[in-house]
């Protein structure tokens, strides 16, 4: 009969491996403090063989993770050296920690049902992804329910859950340092659109009509609606990134073990400052739209600025910039909610910060325009 035995002297961890009777016993304490000099040892062993072998771990008096992921690592290298493995036989007691950590191990984690292929297969992805999103809406739902009656428990209660240092400092992050790049873009769509408009006017000689087009389309539609999708791919994103950062590197179960709310630390600080950012980001990338209109004007169709002003005057009213600004609290808040949602969807690794990121950057963009074509027809509908 031929055995290996390793035992260090004075220490309690050992294992015996009995060739011939395809035994494997183990016993003592198979701890962390134990690990390294089992790991050597375990390593050093001759594993090749067809036959079977029974890891017997019955005689464990102590075990923690370490040495459970040993005992596993264990059985998959016999079974890659042409061995049929049974086993590991542990005490009862620590039976749901090994069936734990082994259902971890990615080449045993449960694969989703098999797909059909041809149209059947089609049909079975349709239905998924069309309950996977019923899910995620009545999710988001019910997230909109929490983040709703935390906020008017902190406008109620405004000393005990507003804190104010914080919506300050989101209000400077997604508003002020937005600044250039909504300015920019704003003032560039303002001569695009100044300079199509007039391509399509000069034809029927109504190129101060121009300004018409510039104002009205400005001040009711694009000026919110690209502020709102600019907003959504710098701040909704990073929303997300950093919430879901937070997940990953477990400050949130901190702060859940520490009792603070999550809601009212991390989210509404931003939903409360992107309110108050984004209906000032959208006037400012009005302004900066209207004064890239008015130069493409003044160096292509010869329009003076004081004529630019008076056709603006006769062409726009308040309410045509009201209509406007109306609507971007409520990009706003939709913009943060999913951020922020999608933040908390996130798992322990890095791949799903960048997948849910993304995710966020796209609904928040999608709910934006389907809120502004809403919004259009319910002002259509009331003639305003």
């Amino acid at each position: 009969m031929t055995s290996i035995e390793a035992a260090a002297d004075g220490a309690e961890a050992w294992f015996t491996l009995d060739r011939d009777d395809g035994r494997l016993a183990v016993g003592g304490d198979w701890t962390i403090g134990e690990s390294a000099r089992l790991d050597r040892e375990l390593n050093a062993l001759e594993l090749k063989g067809q036959g079977p072998v029974t890891i017997d771990a019955s005689k464990l008096s102590r075990l923690d993770s370490a040495g459970a992921w040993l005992l596993l690592r264990t059985r998959r290298a016999l079974e890659a050296a042409g061995n049929t493995v049974s086993g590991p036989e542990v005490p009862e007691r620590y039976q749901p920690l090994l069936e734990n950590l082994d259902q971890e191990q990615p080449e045993n984690r449960k694969s989703g049902p098999r797909i059909p292929k041809g149209f059947r297969g089609r049909l079975y992805r349709i239905g998924r992804t069309t309950v996977q999103n019923l899910k995620q809406a009545v999710s988001i739902l019910g997230y909109l329910g929490r983040v709703t009656v935390e906020t008017g428990e902190a406008i109620v209660k405004p000393r005990h859950n507003l804190r104010v240092t914080a919506i300050v400092h989101q209000v400077e992050e997604t508003g002020i340092n937005a600044l250039p790049i909504v300015g920019l873009l704003a003032f560039l769509i303002g001569v695009v659109l100044a300079y199509q408009g007039a391509d399509q006017l000069k034809r029927f000689g109504a190129e101060i009509f121009t300004i018409n087009l510039l104002g009205v389309g400005l001040l009711r539609e694009i000026g919110g609606l690209i502020t709102a999708i600019i907003v959504a791919g710098r701040s909704g994103s990073a929303f997300t990134a950093q919430i879901g950062t937070m997940r990953v590197n477990e400050e949130i179960d901190a702060m859940q073990t520490m009792g603070l709310n999550t809601v009212d630390t991390l989210v509404l600080p931003r939903v409360i400052g992107l309110v108050i950012a984004l209906p000032l980001l959208t006037f400012y990338a009005m302004v900066m739209g209207l004064i890239g209109g008015a130069m493409m004007c003044y160096f292509a169709l010869d329009i003076t600025i004081p004529i630019f002003l008076r056709q603006l005057n006769d062409a726009v009213s308040v309410n045509t910039m009201m209509v406007g600004l109306i609507k971007a609290p409520v990009f706003a808040f939709v913009i943060a909610l999913v951020g922020c949602y999608e933040g908390f969807q996130v798992q322990r690794n890095a791949a799903s910060v960048g997948q849910l990121t993304t995710r966020s950057v796209v609904e928040s963009i999608f709910l934006v325009i389907v809120l502004d074509a809403a919004f259009s027809v319910m002002f259509s509908i009331l003639d305003i």
